[in-house]
């Protein structure tokens, strides 16, 4: 049984940092992308990063955020900095065999964790 489980978020004051980290078991997750997405109240859930043998990023977050992982321990993290108001959002972990030109589409990743809340105050 594959399962991803989020950890990380907080409250945090608007410039300050959050780093989430996501561990993964169940499967061989090496070859898999790897992604956050976020959804905020009222909201579309929206890609944030992806980590392939590449990163990719949203142009809202990029030069803030840093996707990373670690094939050996099954985890992928993201270091935000200089964190918004805007970033203010429930955030996912999701992974599948996702080719690298679809990693911003959410409904190509077959697995999900449950989000961690992240809050931005300003």
């Amino acid at each position: 049984q594959v399962q991803l489980v989020e950890s990380g978020g907080g409250l945090v004051q608007a410039g300050g940092s959050l780093r989430l980290s996501c561990a993964a078991s169940g499967r061989t997750f090496s070859r898999d992308a790897m992604g956050w997405f976020r959804q905020a109240p009222g909201k579309e859930r929206e890609f944030v990063a992806a980590i392939t043998w590449s990163t990719f990023y949203a142009d809202s977050v990029k030069g803030r955020f840093t996707i990373s992982r670690d094939n050996a321990k099954n985890t992928v993290n993201l270091q935000m900095n200089s964190l918004k108001p805007e970033d203010t959002a429930i955030y996912y972990c999701a992974t599948g065999a996702v080719a690298g030109g679809s990693v911003r589409r959410a409904n190509d990743y077959g697995y999900w964790g449950q989000g961690t809340q992240v809050t931005v105050s300003s």
